[in-house]
């Protein structure tokens, strides 16, 4: 049966309407998702991934607008590459595994052949996990040596609770992780401090480890440093035999302080003289910085109570200023 003109228009426009249908379908499963709250890690990275959704919004926008899809280009691929991206999650091999206590891990990643991982000491990373399929971001400081070939650590202190921690359970060797960054303003310049006082709670061991190392790595380095540790028990003390080293050096001193011990005949000969029990209070903190040999430049890195006490005691106890927007993954940088 033949169709009428009026037929033919009307099949014609529904085709039409059609098409623009699908291809507007399409532009929208191309638009990005907003972030979950979760997936921020909360520690003033820039760019924020909140940030980096704002920019690929934009860029879809103007890209629909043109409907011109070429301008959606830009994200790179993720791979096994040195080359970090503050913008782009990037795959690393997990290649070793270490239980240090009941819930802490040192976690080694490997790099392409004797690449470094390219970041100044303090600096630290964002690593992204998923959880019944929800990502999270946290962000950790790698503990290994800033000019480390091949490799970078990382220390991460697992929670019961923790979304992240059960994301980091289910890591095995050979498995893969991913990383982006770097991030962080504090770049560590040698002797610019005639001493660095390092106030660390638990795994805020971790961004003073880079920073230490690179100090006594520099033979020409001859800034002074206490660094102050303070655990629960001796044996929760991370990285025991790399601090005992670290202490052999005429420039370092290292301190102990351990809330839930009493007893210095509990411990070994050569951590009594250099142990303090209870929690790091004023008294302490002021005693630490009259020993100083010079006068300090505190770093403070723990829990958000613990730094926010340390910030305290040292602004109107101890009489160090603090530096006004100097923040790096909850380091916070005091001094003169």
């Amino acid at each position: 049966m033949p169709i009428c003109p009026s037929q033919a228009a009307l099949t014609a426009l529904t085709m039409d309407e059609r098409i623009v249908g699908d291809a507007e379908e399409d532009w929208l499963q191309l638009r990005p998702v907003e972030p979950l709250p979760s997936q921020c890690c909360g520690s003033g990275c820039s760019p924020c991934v909140f940030d980096l959704y704002h920019r690929d919004l934009a860029r879809w926008e103007a890209a629909r607008a043109s409907n011109d899809r070429s301008l959606l280009n830009g994200k790179q691929p993720q791979s096994c590459s040195s080359q970090l991206s503050p913008e782009t999650f990037l795959a690393f091999r997990i290649s070793a595994m270490e239980r240090l206590t009941a819930d802490t891990y040192h976690i080694r990643f490997s790099l392409p052949g004797n690449s470094q991982l390219g970041l100044q000491p303090g600096q630290h990373l964002i690593l992204r996990g998923t959880v019944d399929d929800l990502e999270i971001q946290r962000a950790y400081t790698p503990i290994s040596p800033a000019n480390a070939e091949g490799y970078f650590d990382v220390l991460i202190k697992c929670y019961k609770t923790g979304l992240m921690s059960q994301y980091v359970e289910t890591w095995r060797v050979g498995g893969t992780a991913f990383w982006r960054g770097p991030f962080g303003s504090f770049f560590y310049q040698p002797n610019k401090h005639g001493e660095l006082l390092m106030l660390a709670a638990g795994t805020g061991l971790a961004p003073m480890v880079p920073i230490l190392q690179s100090i006594t790595d520099n033979a020409d380095d001859e800034t002074f440093v206490t660094l102050v540790c303070c655990f629960k028990t001796f044996e929760g003390i991370y990285l025991k035999t790399f601090l005992q080293e670290q202490s052999r050096f005429w420039n370092v001193r290292t301190v102990f302080v351990l809330s839930q011990e009493n007893s210095p005949e509990q411990l070994p000969w050569s951590y009594r003289e250099k142990t303090h029990f209870g929690h790091l209070g004023q008294d302490l903190v002021e005693e630490l910085v009259g020993c100083c040999r010079k006068k300090p430049f505190a770093l403070v890195c723990g829990s958000p109570k613990f730094t926010k006490d340390m910030a305290r005691i040292a602004v109107l106890k101890a009489k160090l200023q603090v530096q006004p927007a100097r923040w790096s993954r909850s380091i916070v940088y005091l001094g003169d």
